[in-house]
């Protein structure tokens, strides 16, 4: 069987809805953004994390790296999912209409 396929390379992602409102919070959610990217995760979306792991063995591994970096307050999501699954998600754009902006004109002197 071949080692790495699809089914068998795992995405950990890591969803996380932590409280900001005193200086204290502010810091453990700091703390623990910067624990997350000195893992090896990328951001993803705000509060949305990565982390490509090339078996079930090495997400098990980050995933405990998370739990030990969980903050006091919060709430924080952890979801494994296969390359193939993630492969197949939609990632849409939303685009706002932009207002034209009309040139304006300029004088010329001669």
């Amino acid at each position: 069987m071949n080692r790495f396929n699809e089914y068998r390379i795992t995405w950990v992602m890591v969803l996380f809805d932590l409280p900001t409102e005193s200086k204290k919070e502010k810091k453990a959610y700091s703390c623990f953004r910067k624990a997350l990217l000195k893992g090896g995760f990328t951001m993803f979306q705000f509060s949305i994390y990565l982390r490509h792991c090339s078996s079930i063995e090495s997400a098990e591994t980050h995933i405990y790296y998370v739990q030990h970096h969980l903050p006091q307050k919060g709430h924080v999501g952890i979801v494994t999912l296969t390359d193939r699954q993630f492969g197949q998600m939609e990632i849409l754009t939303c685009r706002q209409p932009v207002s034209l902006q009309i040139p304006v004109q300029q004088l010329e002197l001669f």
